[in-house]
């Protein structure tokens, strides 16, 4: 897996997100409350942090969470800061493109991503992942600023019958928000993300009850047989230039990569 680069998840990519989870040398412990416990560490020469959160949620289950993180159609109810999403097309049955644009508070513009969600599902074991990619007919919104995910990572194990959650998150925003205040805001906010999706993902089942209850391409790859197919060709990596609003309202005529 590279940023900006769309294609099909090797067993390596999905070992790497593990290893990420998993492993604790060099992560250093920011927050801990009961079972909840928000890491950071700085990964290679980027001067945005990467984050890890880990708590224990046993009174949802595992596919309980799963099925909450992919269903596109709930997360237009309980994420109020996603304003636009598009499901492009599928690779596979495991690998798919999205856009998203999401809010922001004043006076921080708004951001979008093309991302490529690739997932894994062992039984007791699911990984969620997801990277940055470029796709031809999604270039900057106007007036978004196009930020990098260059990796987050879910991973979901049994726990009787609730479950463990490790997310892992390495993100860059881009404009021109200094890195430190990154850092800083994106430290507050992990444990607030974790409250929001705990909800979201205990009243999922009553939802969804009422919505399409037996919908769930990410379980049945029979359902995606009508997606549409990504053009692989229409997602090799580019600097986009584009009319960039920094936070202030000034517009400037720059660059802004998207890989």
């Amino acid at each position: 897996m590279r940023v900006g680069v769309a294609g099909v998840w090797e067993d390596s990519d999905y070992a790497r997100v593990r290893n990420l989870c998993d492993g604790m040398e060099g992560w250093e412990e920011v927050y801990k409350k009961g079972s909840r416990s928000i890491y950071m560490q700085t990964i290679g020469t980027s001067s945005v942090t990467m984050f890890k959160a880990k708590i224990n949620w046993p009174d949802v289950s595992a596919q309980q969470l799963f099925d909450t993180l992919h269903d596109g159609d709930y997360r237009h109810k309980w994420d109020k800061h996603m304003t636009k999403s598009v499901d492009i097309g599928i690779i596979n049955p495991n690998n798919d493109i999205g856009y998203y644009a999401i809010r922001s508070v004043t006076p921080i513009r708004p951001r979008d991503f093309v991302l490529q969600r690739s997932w894994l599902d062992s039984g007791k074991e699911k990984l969620l992942c997801s990277h940055s990619v470029c796709h031809d007919d999604y270039p900057p919104m106007a007036g978004h600023i196009r930020a990098t995910t260059l990796l987050s990572g879910y991973l979901i194990r049994e726990n009787g019958k609730g479950c463990d959650l490790t997310y892992v998150t390495h993100t860059d925003p881009g404009g021109k928000i200094p890195k430190w205040l990154i850092n800083r805001v994106s430290k507050v906010m992990a444990p607030k993300v974790l409250d929001k999706l705990y909800k979201a993902a205990l009243g999922y089942p009553e939802w969804k009850a009422k919505n399409r209850p037996n919908w769930k391409p990410w379980s049945y790859p029979d359902q995606l047989m009508e997606s549409p197919r990504i053009e692989l060709a229409k997602c090799m990596p580019r600097d986009y230039v584009q009319e960039v609003m920094d936070e202030s309202g000034s517009e400037e005529e720059n660059e802004n990569e998207s890989d």
